[in-house]
């Protein structure tokens, strides 16, 4: 596995680019709302990105192998759908929940986040998946350090999301990023401590644990791209990028609007 160290410059870039991606996330909150439509919120999106960061929106047209381009400039998955949700039609209403999930190119370097948000009062169930998630997201960052493994940030996710009674999407992980939108190492978020690469000074992933309030089983729709559990519960997603410091860690995806961190 060939791990892409940054250099000092690579990290100030990345700093950038990271909270550019959080301050899409800020300026399309007070957007999010019932009756906007996804594809709505998509060309808001694209339009801060391009017209006023002068950021380039990663997920247009990206294609991996086996895929056809993505079409839209951000992913909306509403309710049940995982992860890739593809921006439309489809309008938000009370009681849903969404993440959305922002890359951006700055400097040829990709910043990545994304957040939930509740639309209107969500179900208690929808509400302690979507907290709990989020906690579940930081307690994995927390176990970043040099020395550490990957294994420890999946085993601390993997530990937590399960025992408040939801399971781990196991096809989708966190991922090396920098110049590249997906690097080296995959960042899984289940897994044994002590196991896995061994982090080092330098290092820059996503951790964005997938949680599902039902199994853990999941399928692809036709478009080839959206996510869905394969049970019909519901999902949740929050996504930091983190730099493994000298000492510890640093989330290069905050910003002003950032909900804050749960209590340690």
């Amino acid at each position: 596995m060939s791990v892409n160290l940054k250099s000092a410059d690579d990290i100030e870039k990345m700093r950038v680019a990271g909270r550019l991606a959080a301050e899409v996330l800020d300026y399309i909150a007070p957007h999010v709302q019932p009756g906007v439509a996804t594809g709505e919120l998509d060309r808001l999106c694209h339009e801060y990105m391009v017209e006023t960061q002068r950021t380039i929106p990663a997920p247009l047209h990206y294609a991996p192998p086996g895929h056809l381009p993505y079409p839209a400039s951000i992913c909306t998955s509403v309710n049940h759908v995982v992860c890739h949700g593809i921006p439309g039609d489809k309008k938000l209403k009370p009681g849903d929940i969404v993440n959305l999930d922002i890359t951006v190119i700055k400097d040829g370097f990709h910043g990545d986040t994304s957040r939930m948000f509740c639309i209107g009062s969500p179900s208690i169930q929808a509400r302690r998946l979507v907290d709990a998630t989020y906690e579940a997201m930081w307690r994995g960052i927390r176990a970043v350090r040099p020395g550490a493994h990957l294994g420890d940030i999946g085993s601390t996710i993997q530990k937590f999301a399960e025992s408040q009674g939801f399971s781990i999407v196991r096809e989708f992980c966190g991922h090396g990023i920098g110049r590249q939108f997906h690097e080296e190492p995959q960042v899984l978020h289940y897994g044994r401590p002590g196991t896995g690469l061994k982090l080092v000074p330098g290092m820059t992933f996503t951790i964005e644990p997938m949680i599902n309030a039902g199994r853990a089983g999941i399928r692809s729709l036709a478009d080839g791209w959206t996510i869905v559990t394969a049970d019909h519960s519901l999902s949740a997603q929050w996504e930091h990028t983190v730099l493994v410091t000298a000492d510890g860690h640093e989330v290069l995806t905050l910003s002003a609007g950032a909900p804050e961190p749960p209590a340690a």
